[in-house]
């Protein structure tokens, strides 16, 4: 069963036909959200052209909302797909995550860093 299937609505943000926007239950930083499937697709894979042509508007959504409360200096964007790669909900979601000048020490790399060791060339 997947952990987003019974998404209360009063946690829901903003919908389109196949995307939901929330609050990250656990976020990394203060405005993590994510963007979950109203169907139930296991990963970016799965999603047909038309939810990914609307991915990409829930996105820039996404933006528009946490700038508005959180005004983070930067973003990372991200999608965790298979268990190899960290996925752990079954169920599509993408991670918005907005990022703030001084909240790491050196953010150069950023998402290159998911395997330790590896972000710097």
């Amino acid at each position: 069963m997947s952990a987003f299937k019974d998404i209360e609505k009063s946690r829901i943000l903003y919908s389109s036909n196949y995307f939901m926007l929330i609050w990250d239950a656990y976020p990394v930083s203060p405005g993590h959200m994510l963007i979950v499937s109203i169907n139930e697709k296991i990963d970016y894979f799965e999603l047909s052209d038309h939810e990914k042509n609307d991915l990409t508007k829930m996105i820039d959504k996404a933006q528009t909302i946490i700038n508005e409360k959180y005004s983070p200096d930067g973003f990372n964007i991200g999608m965790n797909c298979g268990t190899s790669a960290g996925q752990t909900v079954m169920h599509f979601h993408c991670h918005v995550i907005p990022r703030y000048d001084g909240d790491v020490e050196d953010p150069r790399g950023g998402i290159r860093h998911c395997i330790p060791g590896k972000g710097y060339y």
